[in-house]
């Protein structure tokens, strides 16, 4: 296991030794507010040290997802209002030093209420995406009660299933992990392209806008109307 993970898993372990679910709550809510503190560790160590090594259970997997789901959704709700009352006024005023426009801003919001269901329900069972998702979705300032149902929704199955196996695999746990984590880096360079995509298409447009305004310009040979003047 590299460092970084190594030092988390032990963080985790303390965290359950000390105050048992509570902790999963608070771990639950860091990872939700756009910090990587990986559910994939969270969650199936809390299958095993919290259910499986106490002798509790299969019924408790339901108590595990409950937190895991609560922790989640408060940890949402910070990063949605940080987005609404914070990101969203910075990006109206200060937006264009970043490529981000109000029509962004209009897209943004059409997208959301019309998509942000579905796309905050498949982002909590996705890796790297869950941990984001709730900022844009402040920033487009998404229907609160909408977007807390389906993130409660979501990763309630999401911390299900990772509790889960956790339980099944006990010390042997890291297996599960180990099958997930390859999928971070296809997820990961999917963002990366889409942020490439647009950074080239709005390099594109400020570019044919400076070619407009150096012909549209204050020397250049055009009537009001724009056609050109004759010469002659």
């Amino acid at each position: 296991m590299a460092g970084i993970e190594a030092q988390v898993l032990e963080f985790i372990r303390t965290v359950y030794d000390v105050v048992g679910w509570p902790g999963v709550v608070l771990m639950m809510a860091i990872e939700s507010a756009c910090v990587p503190l990986p559910s994939e560790i969270i969650m199936p160590l809390s299958g095993w040290m919290l259910i499986r090594e106490r002798g509790l259970s299969l019924a408790y997997l339901l108590l595990a997802a409950f937190y895991g789901g609560l922790g989640n959704l408060l940890g949402s709700l910070a990063a949605y209002w940080v987005g609404a009352w914070g990101g969203r006024p910075f990006l109206e005023r200060y937006g264009r030093y970043f490529l981000i426009t109000q029509h962004d801003l209009q897209l943004a919001d059409r997208w959301f209420a019309r998509y942000g269901d579905i796309a905050v329900l498949v982002s909590r069972v996705l890796p790297v995406v869950r941990t984001f998702i709730s900022l844009p979705a402040g920033i487009a300032r998404m229907n609160l009660l909408r977007f807390s149902i389906y993130t409660f929704a979501g990763s309630f199955v999401w911390s299900l299933g990772l509790a889960y196996g956790g339980y099944l695999l006990g010390e042997h746990w890291e297996q599960l992990r180990a099958v997930m984590r390859p999928f971070d880096i296809p997820i990961i360079l999917a963002l990366l392209v889409l942020l490439a995509l647009f950074l080239r298409r709005r390099l594109k447009g400020l570019g044919r806008s400076g070619m407009r305004q150096a012909t549209d310009g204050p020397n250049s040979p055009r009537s009001p109307g724009g056609r050109e003047l004759d010469s002659s």
